[in-house]
């Protein structure tokens, strides 16, 4: 099975966090899926932490932002 991807490059605000919010509404525990964005975002690695959610952080060859999401 495929990791499911978001894409959320060149969207203004709030349109990523609103993606990356429904995307994981969707993940039942075990899975997860990489959110990229043309920045760091900061309330949602927040976010994320409050709520136990497993995250890693790369950046891509062309600049973007790569989060692996993980529900536990």
């Amino acid at each position: 099975m495929n990791m499911p991807i978001v894409d959320a490059r060149g969207l203004e605000p709030p349109e990523p966090f609103e993606r990356a919010m429904e995307a994981l509404a969707d993940l039942q525990p075990g899975q997860q899926f990489t959110l990229v964005l043309d920045r760091m975002p900061h309330p949602l690695l927040r976010m994320l932490d409050r709520d136990g959610y497993r995250h890693d952080v790369s950046f891509r060859d062309d600049g973007a932002v790569a989060i692996l999401i993980a529900r536990p």
